[in-house]
């Protein structure tokens, strides 16, 4: 069973990350089959949590587009190229299917065989020289074995359709000759004698001892067939190697990590029909129909902390979302299903998230209670961000009893790993903690850095200012704020793009420098996004 990706938003804070693995952990417990990911770099805050409650930091997840390997393509589809044509034939034929990868024994892909290719050969095909195995022969005729001395047979195939001396005397028996013969003794003699590559004997019908033991002298291989001479001659060019009808194709070749679209949009202009399905080393994995192709086993996921398409994962409109768990407003995700929707006003994901466990009679382990109080922390800057509600008190004074945490203690030292800015760079913290936000045409972008000394970013104010005026030109936004949240002050210093004066006193209803105190602003959900985006509603 495939696994259910669990992931909070882009650019992850402790919140989202923290709510990831604690409801993908609870989901488990629930007998689904979950795993936490993450969708960008995670901050120091973060990285101190989980180094501090011993969990890896989850895998990344780049996309959830739909790639060749989520299409129900035929699996371990292939043929050998040492097999017989009518093998491949009857193996498309039993699996109702147009074409087949042929590979080596080593599975790498060599050539793509189609019914088209075989009724070719039956049409126009050459069967006069035969480069097979003896095996491939006795197959392909329902033949049994009566001389073997040759594993392959290459060779000129003769059908006794003329009188046995004329035969004879043109000498074309020899030891490249494949005769296709039924009871003419004179002519089975002269082949033995001749020491030819093969007879064939139609009918079923016996040879005289004395030309089987001349065989055996002479290492002719001989096997007999129940089938008459013209069927046996209409089969026999049937028997050749698959690899003697298939060149190697390579542009036709699809990976499992291809995306879907881009698969539809090379099949569209190549207009095949089969596709084989090849791994980076060339190994065959199998062979899509572009009339399966509609067969999708979407990705399924659940998001937590976010429901707003622009702060998810890339291709999430390709994936099946099973749940969304968030404390934040209703965005713009929909869905062709109806889903579990957990949204409420608190402070943090893992307040909910905390109900969940309580309603589903789940423990919750000292290290996951660990993770959800951080969560809860960290989102509601230990209770001083107006988002905060008194069940996100409640909560977080339950887990710190399960996690034996002092909430004071704790909070001091993952504020202070989580507000150092050394070692970043002005990018780096600009966009450690960004959101976009759309109304109508208009996307409006707001950073947030929570910091313990705002000092040692607005000494560098300019530099900042420029950075963002470069973001918001690259990425075409209609408008970029920082806020810079100082804890111990109790406020946020503003900076934006140094185009948007007008529009920032008209937000703020004030002369609005660079560098303006926004007192009392903590939460950018609950307080900076709604009063930016009331102007552009």
């Amino acid at each position: 069973m495939r696994d259910i990706y669990v992931f909070g938003h882009k650019n992850p804070d402790t919140d989202s990350v923290t709510a990831s693995i604690s409801f993908s952990y609870l989901k488990n417990k629930m007998n689904m089959n979950t795993k936490p990911m993450i969708l960008g770099k995670i901050n120091k805050e973060t990285e101190f949590v989980l180094k501090y409650f011993n969990f890896n930091v989850p895998e990344y997840l780049d996309d959830v587009k739909l790639r060749i390997s989520d299409l129900n393509y035929y699996k371990d589809c292939y043929i050998g190229e040492y097999d017989s044509i009518l093998m491949a034939y009857e193996y498309m034929s039993n699996k109702n299917i147009t074409g087949v990868p042929i590979v080596d024994g080593s599975k790498k892909f060599k050539g793509l065989l189609t019914s088209k290719i075989i009724t070719e050969k039956l049409i126009h095909g050459n069967y006069k020289n035969i480069h097979t195995s003896y095996d491939n022969i006795k197959k392909t005729l329902k033949a049994e074995e009566t001389l073997k001395f040759d594993n392959e047979i290459d060779g000129e195939v003769i059908i006794a359709s003329y009188n046995s001396s004329t035969i004879i005397n043109n000498s074309i028996l020899n030891n490249n000759t494949i005769l296709i013969v039924g009871d003419r003794d004179s002519l089975i003699e002269a082949a033995v004698l001749n020491k030819i590559k093969l007879l064939i004997i139609v009918g079923n019908l016996d040879i005289k001892d004395e030309y089987l033991n001349k065989a055996k002298e002479n290492k002719v291989n001989i096997i007999k067939t129940g089938y008459d001479t013209f069927y046996t001659a209409k089969l026999i060019g049937l028997s050749e190697y698959t690899k003697n009808l298939v060149e190697f194709t390579r542009n036709i070749c699809v990976k499992e990590e291809d995306y879907y679209d881009d698969f539809k949009e090379m099949s569209s202009k190549l207009g095949y029909n089969n596709y084989p399905v090849i791994d980076n080393k060339n190994k065959c994995l199998g062979l899509v129909r572009i009339t399966d192709i509609g067969k999708k086993n979407r990705k399924k996921v659940i998001l937590v902390d976010h429901n707003e398409s622009q702060q998810s994962v890339y291709g999430l409109n390709e994936a099946e979302i099973l749940e969304i768990i968030d404390h934040h407003r209703i965005g713009d995700l929909t869905t062709n299903m109806p889903i579990n929707f957990r949204n409420m006003t608190v402070g943090s994901t893992n307040t909910i998230i905390y109900l969940m466990f309580i309603e589903n009679n789940i423990n919750i382990p000292s290290d996951i209670a660990g993770l959800m109080l951080s969560g809860i922390i960290s989102d509601t800057l230990k209770f001083t961000s107006p988002t905060t509600t008194e069940y996100d008190k409640y909560v977080a004074s339950n887990l710190a009893e399960i996690a034996q945490i002092d909430i004071d203690s704790y909070s001091s030292k993952m504020f202070k790993e989580g507000t150092s800015l050394k070692g970043k760079s002005i990018d780096e913290i600009i966009n450690s903690d960004l959101k976009i936000y759309e109304v109508d045409d208009k996307k409006i972008a707001i950073a947030q850095v929570i910091t313990l000394n705002s000092e040692e970013i607005l000494d560098k104010k300019e530099e900042y200012i420029n950075e963002i005026s470069n973001i918001k030109s690259n990425k075409e936004y209609d408008l970029f704020i920082l806020s810079i949240t100082d804890i111990i002050n109790n406020g946020s210093y503003i900076l934006y793009d140094n185009k948007s004066k007008n529009k920032m006193d008209e937000i703020f209803n004030d002369n609005v420098n660079q560098g303006y105190f926004y007192k009392g602003c903590l939460s950018r959900k609950k307080q900076l996004a709604p009063i930016v985006m009331n102007i552009y509603n």
